[in-house]
């Protein structure tokens, strides 16, 4: 009996020291290690009956969960919680399943407790513990100790998660004030020159340099704390084969190099060599996912360039590329600017890739040289308007008023059909009056020739003949007071229907007439075409209110004389109608082409263009 209990006296006091190690462990604790591995001794010792227990913590970049504490010995084979692991992160949830993976376990089987660790709904690992057969409250006791003590995990997690999240604002902050010292600086030189000093200064860098692509190369433009420098110097040699290797290889380099860096970094190490730098980081400058130019910071003393700042320098090279390139170009002439362009043009259409331009580009000169060679017939466009080859006014014959109209503009009238009538009323009685003074002077006039008054009979002979001379007069008004057709044709303008009673002028217009059978087109063309056209040359028009059907005609007269109209000079041509088309009428407009001779037919798209450019260019040379 005294020995069990000197036995039990000594595994208590064990198992007493060893947590006092795991709690000392876990106060100074640094790595994530060490503070696991002392965590999960502390929550086994502080749970009975507990066999064996496994924290796992991740993801790593496969997705994988790896193992940072077992308990209670490191090389003991706890693959058999791996299955209530997975589970518990599956789940999410924890989760209290038998040994043998039954649900739900009995009193008398050993059990696994699995518990997810979550922050901010992601999964950052699990805990599992093996427990002796036990009752069910300490089952539900070592359940809730789990979950109060993953707290400590938690906020663990919470804490690194703030310090990843504040050293990418510090290295993005750095990032921000290497563009803000780029922009800040009007000229390229200047701006990259800061951008070193800057870099040299934030990243604890001896010597930082600066190259830019040229033909297929880099050419060092800048290094910090360097004002001016030579080409031939062996250090800008050295670092110019550096910076191809970056440009070859398209990726950062860095010195010493990481363990999945391709091989072939020789320039490099024989500029460490050389140099007698510890470290060497060089990034690409990329603009549009090409890059433009390479920037390489070197370290004589201290530390190699850890991930993190690898990782920074690549950020401010995709920065800076576009900045420093765009600085660059806006300082180059005109001239240079053109030839830069047509060489990367031309680079894209000889060099490698870019199938589908290179095609584009082949279709292209080939049509060029098929218009080239091409001819057609050249055909000058114009706006046309039909007329009547002769025209008929309808006017008023004398000063009255409006009785009656019969036709309006557009109808078709046959020769003598009335056209309208004006008001004769007022004739008919100056009509009357009229006859009865002749007939009063009549008899005056006999009865002079009676009583042989020759001097009577020479007056009343006088007012007779006036009489007679006014009857005339009016009756013919009264002729003309209907106005009728003079021919069969349409009734171009003209319309009296709302007009009837109202008073008209003599000599006002009231009807035009033009025949059926006889037109003319006019071609109104532009002063720059007309030195094309001729007489007798022949073309087609096609009217608006007859489309699809082409009229064809010949040129009868050039009017030398020009109109401007809508801000254009355009010349009178008139034409013959060779077969005019039934619905044809005076009026319709449309568009006619004379055919002018052959010509090539890039010319026919171009000479437009090309005599306004000699115009303009005539006026502004001197």
């Amino acid at each position: 009996m005294a020995l069990s209990a000197s036995i039990h006296s000594l595994a208590t006091e064990d198992m007493a020291r060893a947590e006092s190690a795991a709690w000392a462990r876990f106060a100074t604790a640094r790595e994530q290690s060490d503070f696991c591995g002392s965590w999960l001794a502390i929550l086994c010792a502080q749970i009975e009956r507990v066999n064996g227990a496994l924290l796992l913590v991740g993801p790593d970049e496969d997705g994988a969960f790896a193992p940072a504490g077992m308990w209670p010995d490191p090389s003991r084979d706890l693959q058999h919680l791996s299955a209530t692991a997975q589970r518990a992160l599956m789940e999410r949830k924890g989760v209290i399943v038998a040994a043998d993976g039954s649900f739900p376990p009995a009193r008398d089987q050993p059990v696994h407790i699995g518990y997810p660790i979550e922050v901010s709904g992601v999964l950052h690992g699990a805990i599992v513990l093996d427990i002796a057969p036990g009752s069910e409250a300490s089952l539900q006791r070592a359940s809730r100790q789990v979950h109060w003590a993953s707290a400590w995990l938690i906020d663990r997690f919470r804490q690194r998660m703030m310090e990843e999240r504040d050293a990418r604002l510090a290295r993005m902050a750095v990032a921000m004030d290497m563009v803000a010292t780029a922009v800040k600086e009007r000229r390229f030189a200047t701006s990259a020159l800061s951008v070193a000093n800057e870099m040299a200064a934030r990243m604890h860098c001896d010597r930082v340099s600066l190259g830019l692509e040229k033909s297929g190369s880099i050419k060092v433009h800048s290094m910090s704390h360097t004002a001016v420098f030579d080409q031939k110097m062996s250090l800008v040699r050295a670092l110019s084969g550096a910076m191809d290797e970056v440009l070859d290889l398209d990726i950062a380099i860095v010195v010493p190099a990481r363990p999945d860096d391709p091989p072939g970094a020789v320039a490099h190490a024989a500029l460490a060599r050389d140099l007698r730098d510890v470290a060497i980081c060089s990034v690409p400058l990329r603009l549009d996912g090409h890059t433009t130019g390479v920037l390489t910071l070197e370290r004589t003393t201290g530390e190699p360039f850890d991930n993190d700042t690898i990782e920074l320098c690549e950020t401010v090279g995709e920065l800076l590329g576009p900045i420093l390139r765009l600085k660059q170009e806006n300082e180059q002439s005109v001239l240079r600017r053109a030839r830069t362009v047509c060489a990367d043009k031309i680079g894209l259409l000889f060099g490698p890739r870019h199938s589908g331009l290179k095609l584009i580009a082949l279709i292209v000169v080939f049509l060029a040289l098929f218009f080239s060679v091409f001819r057609t017939e050249y055909r000058v466009a114009a706006r046309t308007v039909i007329e009547g080859a002769v025209q008929r006014a309808a006017v008023a014959p004398f000063d009255g008023h409006i009785a009656q109209s019969n036709v309006r503009a557009g109808d078709i009238v046959k020769a003598g059909a009335v056209l309208c009538r004006l008001d004769d009323r007022d004739l008919r009685l100056e009509h009357a009056r009229l006859l009865s003074e002749r007939e009063q002077a009549s008899r005056k006039h006999r009865q002079a020739l009676a009583t042989q008054d020759r001097a009577s009979m020479m007056v009343l002979a006088a007012q007779i003949a006036q009489a007679d001379a006014q009857i005339a007069l009016v009756a013919d008004k009264l002729s003309r007071a209907t106005l009728v057709a003079p021919f069969d044709g349409v009734v171009v303008s003209g319309d009296l229907s709302q007009l009837l009673g109202t008073p008209v002028e003599q000599g006002k217009l009231l009807f035009q007439i033009a025949p059926l059978d006889s037109y003319r087109v006019i071609l109104e063309v532009d002063e720059r075409d007309i030195a094309y056209r001729e007489l007798n040359q022949s073309g087609e028009m096609m009217l608006s209110g007859i489309p699809g059907e082409k009229m064809p005609f010949t040129v009868r007269q050039i009017t030398p004389a020009s109109t401007t109209q809508e801000g254009r000079n355009f010349f009178r041509v008139e034409a013959h109608l060779i077969d005019p088309a039934d619905r044809l009428r005076p009026g319709m407009e449309g568009i006619g082409k004379v055919a002018v001779g052959e010509r090539h037919l890039i010319w026919i798209w171009t000479h437009n263009l090309f005599d306004w450019l000699r115009v303009w260019a005539w006026k502004e040379l001197p």
